[in-house]
């Protein structure tokens, strides 16, 4: 037995017990990690790689679009070079990131000792390792990497090469570790809180992963199925999408999206609760309309299986479905707005600093609602016919995902890492890297919304002359995102892992709250081994 540490991470009762094999070093503590901290940093290392794999992929479609013509790839590898950067970006970097954020501070902020199942946590991770490593390799196949566009839309996916099978194959081994991760995570929120925290009690970011948990859940089947009957199709005879034998490649976007929306605020609600932690504690006050927020969340979470066909207004949908579908999706900007105003009001008349977590909040807050409206732009139907497949919806998506997000997660990042690593990140690097993310995203992105509004459709390798000016600026923009990128790894996260830094107070941040501040810099290996005890409010350990 290990020894029971006491809240604060001391050991209790023998102090010459031998805990060798209750702190492993070496490539032994990572190999077979089962405390939920180690595994949280295996993930978010993880992610950060891909994010990188991912970031190369997209510098590579920008360096092609910085002018009219081919310069330096052809169309068929340029789509390939599409299809890989969503995949990975979206199922390597920002999930896995998200999940690393759970398994790190889930425990810490409901007083658990650890996740619910150890063991199948460290599986869920190590799944994902052989599927980006097969994602990856499929450049290297016959006939070069899936070119089908990160929705892997029949028929291009029946036409594709051996890369295709690998590609599935990755998405089915990525599936099962989120629906593990998952149910991991639902089982240690539902079960394992200190006594004393109720539900309603919880912190908002464990609500917005236990409803997210369940979306997962709810949704990484009808993924598996899809790309399943893509697979028959491939080599078994079915003709579920090939129209040849009868099959309806329409049923396939159907059941695509049942997935993909879901799937698009799988990415976001997390982000959320982030940000809900992040606002008060620089504002130096309550979240404001808490009970709001959590209803909001679920709200979201519910209407995001009714809007699917959003994405498919030109598919030839009677103007009946248009308008389900197309009030439907207005209706999901209910939800999100009472979260952002939520937001406002928090930070309303609060006592409020700005450091580094805080600028990425309200970065966040301010260029995700841009990323909203885009969206509510596009949920009318005739308007999103217009605008159907074209460099305004790349516009919009990477608002949501890249500003909203990533965004977060670099605010979540620089809010815990004191307490992950027990120093102090630059607080100058960190507003570096925050302007030059903000200033490089917006010039990037923005001009796709004009470029798109002109009718560049994407997924194109070459555009007319037309089109030249917006483009440049945005291949610049880009490579300048990546660029800050880098710096942070390199300046920031580096730095942090090596311990270079002034040293962490138990509570670096004056208006935080939550059982993750009541432990030491940096938190103890285990934490939690007594249930702490909690005050009426669930917040202040007494004693």
């Amino acid at each position: 037995m290990s020894a029971v540490l006491d809240p604060h991470g001391h050991a209790a009762g023998d102090h010459g017990h031998d805990h060798a094999h209750d702190h492993p070093h070496g490539w032994r503590r990572w190999v077979f990690a089962t405390n939920h901290k180690d595994i949280g940093t295996l993930y978010l290392l993880f992610s950060f790689t891909m994010l990188m794999v991912g970031g190369i992929l997209a510098l590579l479609i920008r360096a092609e679009l910085f002018q009219p013509g081919l310069q330096l790839v052809n169309p068929e590898l340029f789509n390939q070079f599409t299809t890989m950067h969503g995949l990975i970006m979206v199922f390597g970097a920002i999930m896995p990131a998200f999940v690393g954020f759970a398994n790190w501070m889930l425990p810490l902020q409901i007083g658990a000792s650890d996740m619910a199942f150890a063991r199948m946590n460290n599986f869920s991770f190590w799944l994902m390792i052989p599927a980006a490593i097969m994602l990856v390799a499929s450049f290297f196949m016959p006939g070069g990497a899936p070119a089908a566009g990160w929705t892997l839309y029949a028929p291009l996916t029946l036409q594709m090469g051996p890369s295709m099978d690998a590609g599935i194959f990755a998405m089915h081994i990525l599936g099962a570790s989120s629906i593990m991760g998952s149910i991991n995570i639902i089982v240690t929120v539902l079960n394992m809180r200190a006594p004393g925290m109720t539900l309603m009690k919880m912190p908002m970011f464990a609500w917005t992963w236990l409803i997210t948990a369940y979306l997962l859940i709810a949704v990484m089947p009808v993924l598996a199925g899809a790309i399943t009957m893509t697979l028959t199709d491939r080599h078994f005879g079915t003709s579920f999408f090939n129209p040849a034998g009868g099959g309806d490649p329409i049923m396939y976007q159907h059941i695509f999206w049942f997935f993909g929306h879901p799937e698009v605020y799988i990415m976001i609600l997390p982000a959320f609760g982030i940000i809900s932690q992040i606002v008060p504690a620089f504002a130096r006050k309550r979240l404001f309309g808490y009970t709001s927020m959590v209803y909001a969340t679920g709200s979201i979470a519910i209407l995001s299986f009714i809007v699917w066909a959003h994405h498919m207004f030109t598919t030839g949908m009677p103007v009946t479905g248009q308008l389900f579908f197309m009030y439907a999706t207005m209706l999901i900007a209910v939800p999100t707005g009472v979260k952002i105003f939520n937001w406002i009001a928090t930070m309303w008349r609060g006592s409020m600093t700005f450091e580094t977590p805080m600028l990425f909040a309200v970065g966040f807050i301010f260029v995700f609602t841009m990323g909203g409206f885009t969206g509510l732009i596009l949920s009318v139907a005739p308007i999103d016919i217009q605008l159907q497949d074209t460099y305004y919806v790349v516009a919009h998506f990477h608002y949501v995902l890249v500003a909203g997000s990533l965004f977060a997660l670099f605010a979540g990042f620089y809010y815990w890492v004191p307490k992950w690593t027990g120093v102090m990140y630059s607080e100058a690097r960190g507003k570096f890297h925050f302007w030059a993310s903000l200033i490089t995203f917006n010039v990037t992105f923005f001009p796709m919304h004009f470029l798109g509004l002109a009718g560049m459709p994407r997924r194109y390798a070459d555009y007319p002359m037309q089109f030249a000016d917006f483009n440049m600026w945005a291949s610049v923009g880009a490579f300048g995102f990546g660029l800050s990128q880098v710096y942070f790894f390199l300046f920031v996260v580096l730095p942090a892992m090596r311990g270079k830094g002034e040293k962490a107070a138990t509570l670096p941040w004056e208006g935080a709250e939550g059982l993750e501040w009541e432990v030491p810099s940096p938190a103890p290996f285990h934490t939690f081994e007594n249930p702490p005890k909690l005050n009426a409010n669930a917040t202040k350990v007494i004693g």
